[in-house]
């Protein structure tokens, strides 16, 4: 594992992308003394940040509305708008 600086990695960012690419190394990039990020290289086979897992058992599975679609009324017959006011 290397600890660079903010200056440090801008400068030598293509070398350091080197090192992680073909050593697998880890670069952590610190600010006043705290790491800020780390330069590390993706793992295979992962869901990245943002990105949803695919879930084996959900294969096929299809929405025939949007989720956020509203719920028809019978599913609330006691409901009156204005009621618990």
């Amino acid at each position: 594992m290397i600890t660079v600086n903010t200056h440090e990695a801008k400068t030598n960012l293509s070398k350091l992308l080197t090192l992680v690419a073909e050593k697998d190394e880890t670069i952590k990039i610190c600010r006043n003394g705290k790491v800020m990020a780390e330069l590390v290289r993706p793992r295979s086979g992962k869901a990245s940040p943002g990105e949803l897992p695919v879930i084996p058992e959900l294969t096929g599975v299809v929405f025939r509305e949007p989720a956020e679609a509203p719920l028809p009324e019978e599913f609330f017959p006691d409901y009156t708008p204005g009621g618990d006011e």
